[in-house]
């Protein structure tokens, strides 16, 4: 069984719904984001950066990093067809926008809310987090395309892509009005299991 770490409103979320969608059996651990149990020694053992999600995986190996994690489990459980096979045109295009997200949207969303980690000014503040802004804005317009088809990522099938893109888009809400944006928000969230997930990451508990 696979045990992955997690708290509200953290990247724990995308691989939890792909292992939800996928079958595959795992334990929650919850950890105290607001008592910063994330910076204590036992959980910095498993995790020296201190990043929430880590997921232990059936033979005890540490998994860090949230798009490796869904990669992961997309290509253990291939009948649940949450990825294109390795090696095809399309994964290609999934490895390519999954990539796009963890690395360019991902960081933007984190200047964005956390400005004094990118300045050693205070000054310098004010000024990283509007270009986040402007950066987000850029980046998120770039799907449109991509995402035209709709509902999902990729057209009518819901894949692994889908739970990432929608946790990244509740971290910057102007993004939820683009109307391919906002359509596969509605079709996502209107999956039962990933919305009984979705609940528990919007609200501290267990």
């Amino acid at each position: 069984m696979y045990k992955l770490y997690w708290a509200e409103n953290t990247g724990a979320f995308a691989p939890e719904v792909v292992m939800a969608l996928a079958g595959t059996p795992y334990e929650r651990v919850l950890v105290d984001w607001h008592a910063k149990e994330h910076w204590g020694a036992a959980f910095r053992r498993l995790n020296p950066m201190g990043q929430v999600p880590v997921m232990i995986l059936p033979d005890g190996q540490v998994m860090t990093e949230s798009a490796a994690m869904i990669l992961h489990i997309a290509d253990s459980t291939p009948e649940a067809g949450l990825a294109p096979p390795p090696g095809s045109l399309e994964r290609a295009a999934f490895d390519r926008w999954l990539f796009f997200m963890a690395v360019n949207l991902y960081g933007a969303d984190l200047r964005y809310y956390y400005p004094k980690r990118f300045t050693a000014e205070e000054a310098g503040i004010a000024g990283v987090k509007q270009a986040a802004a402007e950066e987000l804005d850029r980046l998120f317009a770039l799907l449109d395309d991509p995402l035209t088809p709709g509902p999902f990522f990729g057209g009518e099938r819901l894949s692994a892509l889908d739970p990432y893109l929608l946790m990244l888009t509740d971290w910057y809400p102007p993004a939820q009005s683009r109307p391919a944006i906002a359509r596969l928000r509605t079709a996502l969230l209107a999956e039962p299991g990933v919305k009984a997930i979705w609940d528990r990451y919007q609200k501290t508990g267990s």
